[in-house]
């Protein structure tokens, strides 16, 4: 049976039949609803109000999730919930993957542009009786004969144009000319462009650049819409183990979504798609392997290889990006494990192959990767620090969205705040619930431990856990308070905890100790927002002077344009990748006690899994 699903604000109307969830039915209309566990009902991340129409009873994991009252009032997980009738349904702003905030910037590196294509202005003769060579033939010869360029051949689909183009263009042309092909015409003078993308697991940042000077025309990022079939890299692994048709969706999904940034980007730079004759994609291995339809079953269990690893060099119709017809994309050298091609661009935008010193570079996400450079030396480990930081497993976590409490203190009974574009808070984002952690220890409502004590008005019972209220119903007007669970404290120590393990593991392997460090690099979107004084207040991060911590943006961003403008970038960041030492987390000499010592909440070293508190 058929049923009309009406998913509102949005005014997307699909039918859903009757053994599909509500969370297939949204996938199936590209709705993106969160789903961090993959719509296992694990994560409680897919909520939705059922407005009018008849469903599924509530299953026990929508017993957990919500109240009596709520799911009185309809409230319901995508994922466990099947219609019996026609539907409205109200998606909450927290529970949709977009109208978030995404980040482009990142601190740039001047780079002289010596691009992998290069443009040249042809004059072809004019065929005639006594001159019948081809055009190909005849753009070839000229190409040698003005440019001293030997080109071997043309792209195919260059060729299914050049006749009528070159009669039209009266045979003066722009030929874009990659090592030994030509790869794309124009009429001369034409913009020579690239594009140079992102593809993180949670959000896909463009970069559309002018090849001749290096300049950045326009700049754009997205949610990636693979979130729906789950938050973290793990679980579309399974999906794609699980159902191989997901690998292909999840594929077209990303490159769909790539597509609409193209045609954004020329659209602020009054630009063409066809002048596009180069891109760089970088993203984690999960990524990488998806985007290429690789095989990444192999990637979900022990001892998580790579299907390739070495820098790639593909035609962009292959994958089906609309961009120049002879365009190639090329991706960036993965390391190995989950530290793919996203962290090789990071380490290339930060110059690690100039650090001075001891210098620890993190790219936090939920897929953590960090990197010890220790003169010509890189070791890297990769930590699953999981959703809780991007405000999954939170229980009034969310994206970063308008609405969302970014910052946030606590002083005595009063509790200040501010929200991503100054609206009304209807949750917490990452940075918010750093915040939120690092303040209640300050306040003495968590103990070392993590555990939440009762002596502060605020703290309350619900559902026979602790809770802390940080927005009150009265506050919020009869809505449900914000408030962070013990639960939620618990899932951020796992987080925080894994990431400082990573750190401590590279120290003891390298054999230096959290004094000697120099200088801590932050990358990434949520990276770039924290407040550095909360993360080391918890013990996310060592405890050093705020001095010695830079936070740099997308990083992985800039470091896939610096490939694109440059040749002699791509060739660094070949060697980059050779260069590190990746060291599998879970193997290393005191993996276990460091990780747990890694969970206490406090200033601290950790020496060989003991911790010593810092006063």
């Amino acid at each position: 049976m058929l049923y009309k699903i009406d998913f509102e604000p949005l005014g997307r109307r699909g039918h859903c039949p009757d053994d599909k969830s509500l969370l297939d039915c949204a996938r199936q209309l590209g709705i993106g609803i969160l789903s961090v566990c993959g719509g296992q009902g694990k994560c409680h991340s897919c909520k939705v109000q059922v407005l009018t129409g008849t469903v599924s009873e509530p299953t026990s994991s929508e017993q957990d999730a919500f109240s009596s009252q709520e799911l009185e009032d309809g409230y319901r997980l995508a994922c466990q919930t099947y219609p019996l009738s026609d539907c409205k349904l109200r998606v909450p702003s927290e529970s949709m993957t977009t109208l978030q905030r995404t980040q482009v910037e990142g601190v740039e590196v001047a780079v002289r542009p010596k691009p992998t294509v290069h443009a040249y202005h042809v004059q072809l003769p004019t065929p005639s009786l006594s001159d019948l060579r081809g055009d190909a033939e005849r753009m070839l010869e000229t190409l040698h004969h003005q440019h001293q360029i030997r080109c071997s051949h043309i792209d195919i689909d260059v060729l299914r144009d050049i006749s009528p183009q070159l009669r039209s263009w009266k045979w003066q042309a722009q030929a874009s000319v990659r090592n030994n092909e030509v790869v794309a015409l124009g009429p001369w003078p034409s913009r020579q462009l690239g594009l140079a993308v992102d593809l993180g697991t949670t959000k896909i940042a463009s970069y559309l650049v002018d090849l001749s000077n290096g300049q950045t025309l326009a700049a754009k990022a997205v949610m990636n819409p693979q979130i729906s079939y789950g938050e973290d890299v793990i679980n579309r692994i399974y999906q794609v183990v699980k159902s191989p048709a997901d690998g292909t969706r999840l594929q077209q999904l990303a490159v769909e979504a790539v597509n609409r940034l193209i045609v954004e980007l020329c659209e602020t730079a009054d630009a063409e798609a066809e002048k596009i004759v180069e891109a760089v994609i970088v993203g984690n291995t999960a990524m990488h392997h998806l985007l290429l339809r690789l095989p990444v079953n192999q990637l979900a269990y022990s001892p998580f290889v790579l299907a390739v690893r070495d820098a790639m060099n593909i035609k962009s119709r292959d994958i089906g990006l609309h961009i120049a017809p002879g365009a190639y994309v090329h991706l960036l050298p993965n390391i190995a494990g989950f530290v793919g091609a996203d962290h090789v661009a990071m380490l290339l935008a930060i110059e690690a192959t100039q650090a001075k010193g001891v210098v620890i570079a993190l790219d936090i996400g939920t897929n953590t990767e960090v990197s010890l450079l220790d003169d010509d030396k890189i070791t890297s480990v990769s930590c699953a620090s999981g959703p809780a930081f991007e405000g999954g497993h939170i229980k009034d976590g969310m994206r970063a969205a308008s609405g969302a409490i970014e910052r946030l203190r606590v002083t005595d009974n009063l509790i200040q705040y501010q929200t991503i574009d100054g609206m009304p808070p209807i949750g917490l984002c990452g940075s918010g619930v750093l915040d939120a952690m690092a303040q209640l220890y300050l306040v003495g409502v968590l103990d070392k431990g993590g555990r939440m004590t009762q002596n502060h008005p605020r703290v309350r019972v619900r559902k026979k856990q602790r809770e802390f209220i940080l927005v009150s119903e009265k506050e919020q007007e009869g809505r449900p308070a914000i408030t962070i669970t013990q639960q939620d404290i618990r899932e951020l120590q796992l987080a925080k905890g894994a990431i400082r393990t990573g750190i401590q593991v590279l120290l003891e392997t390298t054999g230096h100790s959290e004094e000697e460090i120099d200088q801590v690099v932050i990358a990434g979107a949520f990276g770039t927002y924290i407040d550095v004084a909360s993360a080391v207040t918890i013990g996310m991060l060592p405890s050093l002077p705020l001095t010695r911590f830079r936070q740099v943006g997308n990083a992985a961003g800039m470091g896939a344009k610096l490939a694109l403008i440059s040749r002699s970038k791509r060739t660094e960041a070949q060697a980059i990748a050779s260069r590190v030492h990746y060291i599998e987390l879970a193997t290393a000499a005191n993996f276990n006690p460091s990780f747990v010592q890694a969970s206490y909440l406090g200033r601290y070293r950790i020496t060989h899994g003991k911790r010593k508190e810092i006063d």
